[in-house]
């Protein structure tokens, strides 16, 4: 940096010019060509001159914040007039806010709820040396910084204090780094005298203000600040761990703001969690507010007794909310889940879309309209009033047909809303009559067996079959089966496909299916020989 000749600065206070190369060695992270740059802690300017005369050069502005003494004093005068002189020279927009560092924040907080383009690009913290107050800067600067973001925190190893104490912002530092964990990339090493963060998630200034609420503010906006997020809940074994991790995330890129994702972990493996987990972080994609939680059987669970077909009865039961979309493994999420989640039940215990199969029943349940439960919006504090008579209902109905499905109609007759066909579109390209044919449905629901029958694949009269796309007979009716692989892609299973072991598996899969045919067909013949 080039002094001017009329800049003011006192030879005796520059904290700035040693870290001039690092500082230009950092431009390169900026992914804007014009930053909004924020300081806190300017004193006389050196670093505000140097970031406004050469990074932004191209343009850009500096917001300066600093007490000054709240100009009570000579010494706090005499910094503010020389802070403005400096900054005027370098002929660039500006703004300084005489403040202590909360208010100023929360002004700006304020002030950028309602800016077309919200959001600082370079963040300097300088301020206060005490922990607590290191901490809560960096709070409220995170708030403000964009995605991508470069935040520096100066005095990392201040050598005038203990680095533990509270008179040390190192301190405050490094418990924001632990509630941040997974938000940022760290630049600097760690014997660096700065701290220097990269943001990887999306700004969010997380309140409203009474006058900031208006009608251009956004229905998305409103509920991620009044945290009213939507709860997801599948169950999952051995076998499903793969279609599942689609199901989950298709769902998330499909979702605006909070999500929490509930597991029903009906035996999965440490690898199995770990790849659901990998593939949940995969699809979030750094968005702030996604997380999972998995769920393990309890002793006096349905479905450890009696297997997994019945754990969404157990979720009944056992999640730790009042609302929830159930989704099963076999779907594939592909448009926004809110305009569903928002659906008025009527004061009805469940929502869920008809049966495409049987969309009035079969024998003798459900003949005032029969659904399928592979898509369920769950009032749950309603449908717990009756929860002990869903589990004497389900014992009753273990050998029935469709078991948890027949169950939930029986137990739900007249407590359940209709919901529209595009949540959960069942049969596609194959059985689904007009009624239930979609032309772009939020939700595809994958009925059929994982392994088909020789019978249901060569049989005429039901071509094309129905089955899930990574069986060995694929969904080749289905016309969103290409769209399941696609998203399969986005989880920590891509790539499956294209392995010998997958191709192996298909091919003795098929073998199986093929041997237990040409058994039946071979007792058959004996029987009538």
């Amino acid at each position: 940096m080039s002094p001017h000749p009329e800049y003011c600065f006192t030879p005796t206070q520059d904290w700035f010019s040693g870290h001039i190369d690092s500082w230009r060695r950092l431009f390169q992270h900026l992914q804007t060509p014009e930053p909004r740059i924020l300081e806190i802690g300017s004193w006389e300017g050196r670093s505000a001159v140097f970031l406004l005369t050469e990074l932004c050069q191209n343009g850009g502005s500096l917001t300066a914040i600093d007490h000054f003494d709240l100009m009570q004093t000579a010494d706090g005068r005499a910094r503010e007039e020389k802070l403005r002189h400096n900054l005027e020279l370098t002929g660039r927009p500006f703004r300084i806010i005489g403040s202590f560092s909360v208010p100023a924040l929360m002004l700006l907080l304020e002030e950028e709820m309602s800016a077309v383009e919200p959001g600082f690009d370079w963040v300097y913290i300088d301020g206060s040396h005490r922990a607590d107050d290191t901490l809560l800067d960096g709070e409220l600067v995170w708030r403000l910084a964009r995605e991508g973001a470069v935040v520096i925190f100066d005095d990392y190893h201040w050598p005038t204090e203990e680095e533990g104490g509270m008179e040390h912002p190192r301190r405050g530092i490094d418990a924001f780094l632990r509630l941040h964990e997974g938000e940022f990339e760290r630049l600097s090493d760690a014997e660096n005298y700065q701290l220097v963060l990269r943001k990887l998630t999306p700004m969010r200034i997380g309140f409203l203000t009474q006058q900031s609420v208006g009608q251009e503010t956004v229905e998305e906006t409103i509920a991620d600040c009044f945290e009213y997020g939507m709860n997801l809940a599948l169950a999952v074994d051995d076998k499903y761990a793969m279609p599942v991790a689609v199901a989950i995330s298709s769902a998330i890129k499909h979702i605006q703001g909070r999500c929490t994702i509930y597991i029903y972990d009906c035996g999965l493996s440490e690898m199995e969690r770990e790849k659901l987990g990998q593939s949940v972080m995969r699809a979030a994609g750094g968005k702030a507010g996604i997380t999972h939680i998995f769920l393990k059987q309890d002793k006096e669970d349905l479905s450890l007794a009696s297997g997994p077909v019945w754990a969404k009865l157990d979720l009944l039961k056992r999640l730790p909310v009042e609302r929830a979309l159930y989704l099963d493994a076999d779907v594939l999420v592909r448009d926004n889940l809110m305009s569903l989640w928002k659906e008025d039940l009527g004061g009805r215990a469940i929502g869920a879309v008809r049966d495409a199969g049987f969309p009035d029943g079969h024998e003798g349940i459900g003949e005032e309209g029969y659904f399928n439960a592979g898509v369920l919006l769950l009032d749950l504090a309603k449908a717990r009033l009756r929860i002990k008579d869903l589990g004497i209902t389900a014992e009753a109905m273990m050998e029935k047909t469709f078991k948890d499905q027949d169950c939930l109609n029986v137990h739900f007759a007249g407590d359940w809303k209709e919901l529209d066909v595009r949540y959960n579109a069942q049969g596609q390209g194959t059985y689904a009559k007009d009624g239930h044919q979609c032309s772009n449905p939020v939700i595809v629901h994958f009925t059929g067996p994982v392994s088909p029958s020789v019978g249901i694949v060569l049989n005429p009269w039901v071509q094309p079959y129905t089955a899930k796309p990574w069986g060995y007979a694929g969904a080749p009716g289905n016309p969103y089966t290409s769209e399941w692989w696609e998203a399969l892609e986005d989880t920590a299973w891509r790539g499956l496909r294209v392995t010998e072991t997958f191709r192996e598996s298909r091919a003795l899969e098929k073998e199986l299916v093929i041997k237990r045919a040409t058994e039946e067909l071979d007792h058959v013949l004996t029987r009538t020989a």
